[in-house]
């Protein structure tokens, strides 16, 4: 890739508005949020890893059709 990813002006405004939410938070809060937004980050990558597997064949096990 040649040039940088950038963010979308909807997901900047997005970005502006989670970091407006964030900013009053208590810490406890904020600390559970990330922990929960860790987690999710992890399904995602799980997901996506499946998905490319299944969509790619590479799927270990009895292949059905």
């Amino acid at each position: 890739m040649s040039q940088p990813v950038e963010l979308s002006l909807e997901q900047e405004f997005n970005l502006r508005s989670f970091a407006d939410q964030v900013q009053h938070m208590s810490r406890e809060q904020a600390q559970d949020f990330l922990v929960n937004l860790y987690k999710q980050m992890m399904l995602k990558e799980t997901m996506y890893k499946h998905f490319l597997k299944h969509e790619w064949g590479l799927e270990s096990g009895p292949q059905y059709s």
